[in-house]
């Protein structure tokens, strides 16, 4: 019994040393072409894990400049699949919207205001879904906060 248990120990305990996710400029998968790196909540530059090299984390629905936890450090906040300006939850800051795999400008749901569309594992400019569109490709799955937090620093970081 004490055998299985231990067994069952091993075998969970490496799962978080799995949960890295590489984000990779356009159709690349090179090490050479990591834009940034999520682990636990943090967004590291290129292939780091240093905490010098944290770019943003993610804390509840929040998403914070470097390893900061000041109100006044929010990038954004997430609720419902809105992305608002910093601390805000104001109409008036939403930034963009995320539903159903696309991200649209402000609060629109319209078709025409689909700035990008994420489709397995890949972020395509607009609603194309030509390979030559690709922006990005993420490795793995991601929260819709931590989606934000890596769309941050390719949009705005990289």
């Amino acid at each position: 019994m004490k055998t299985q248990i231990i067994f069952l120990l091993l075998a969970i305990l490496p799962l978080p040393l799995l949960s890295q996710v590489k984000i990779y400029k356009g159709t690349s998968n090179y090490s050479s072409d990591v834009i940034c790196n999520l682990e636990n909540g943090k967004v590291y530059r290129k292939n780091s894990n240093y905490s010098s090299d944290i770019i943003c984390h993610i804390s509840g629905n929040k998403i914070y400049n470097k390893t900061s936890t000041y109100s006044s450090d929010v990038l954004y906040t997430v609720t419902d699949g809105k992305v608002y300006k910093g601390n805000s939850t104001y109409t008036s800051d939403i930034l963009f919207t995320i539903v159903d795999g696309h991200v649209y400008k402000g609060t629109s749901a319209y078709f025409s205001d689909i700035i990008a569309t994420r489709r397995n594992g890949n972020v395509y400019k607009g609603t194309s879904n030509y390979t030559s569109d690709i922006e990005f490709g993420i490795s793995g799955p991601v929260t819709i906060e931590e989606f934000v937090a890596i769309w941050h620093v390719v949009k705005y970081s990289f």
